[in-house]
């Protein structure tokens, strides 16, 4: 797929993916996330690649979803996603969330305005570096609508169900700081520091065994609201054992024997 929303460059281990529509602060639409899904497939197929970093050119990271392009385009009748019945807006064969926690691991870097969509596109992913600059919205309640790609679990789960409400129910701003200090960044930089935290810390990620990598994130994915700790267990030792008989494990071992003896 040619790219007309974004840019897609691998660097060392870490593929970047820079949403460019700088002059709408990189507003989505249907064709943009079309874009970023091949463009994170397009990473997990490549074996030199471990983890992915997702950032905004200009100064925003993502305005929400584009009003002329989206909005307007479905009240005058024309469901810019083709028939969205099943999948609230996005295009056909996205699945948002379950190709963010299946996927290589994802990092947010959000350099600037993340609000609506551009807010809840990157709730799955693994970690949120905000910029000191970076804003944080739930504005759907501003547009008469509700939250959208499993939001309304995602974000309780990172900032607790009293503080996901009055996001969700104020629909105001919430600037880089505060957006730490409340759990919904994990990480909170310099703006001149942002993309290379996030990279430092995507390469550091990618070091790591890739297969293991993908089964943490799916142990996360599956116990994270999970009250049968027995299940919980149990999913745990059936990798576990898939790791034991693993290269990535035998070499691990072997290394540090040899280093040790």
């Amino acid at each position: 797929m040619s790219y007309e929303t974004l840019v897609y460059e691998r660097r060392d281990a870490v593929a970047l993916i820079t949403l460019n529509r700088p002059d709408r602060l990189n507003a989505w639409t249907p064709r943009m996330a079309s874009e970023q899904a091949d463009a994170i497939r397009t990473a997990n197929e490549d074996d030199e690649i471990g983890a992915i970093v997702m950032t905004g050119a200009g100064r925003g990271f993502c305005a929400g979803a584009d009003m002329r392009d989206t909005f307007r385009t479905r009240l005058d009748g024309t469901d810019p996603a083709g028939d969205s019945e099943d999948s609230g807006g996005m295009p056909p064969g996205v699945d948002w969330v379950a190709l963010a926690r299946e996927s290589k691991p994802l990092v947010a870097a959000v350099n600037g305005a993340a609000v609506g969509i551009g807010m809840t596109m990157i709730l799955p992913f693994d970690v949120i570096v905000a910029s000191e600059r970076s804003k944080f919205g739930m504005l759907f309640i501003k547009v008469g609508l509700v939250p959208e790609l499993a939001s309304t679990r995602l974000l309780v789960q990172r900032v607790g169900l009293g503080r996901a409400g009055e996001m969700c129910l104020t629909g105001r701003l919430y600037d880089g700081e505060e957006a730490y200090r409340i759990g919904l960044a994990d990480r909170l930089t310099p703006a001149d520091e942002l993309l290379d935290t996030a990279q430092e810390l995507a390469r550091e990620i990618a070091a790591n065994p890739r297969p293991q990598l993908r089964m943490i994130k799916l142990l996360l994915t599956q116990n994270a609201v999970e009250t049968d700790l027995r299940l919980v267990q149990q999913r745990e030792h059936e990798l576990i054992r898939e790791c034991w008989r693993s290269p990535e494990h035998r070499r691990a071992v072997e290394a540090f024997l040899a280093k040790s003896s």
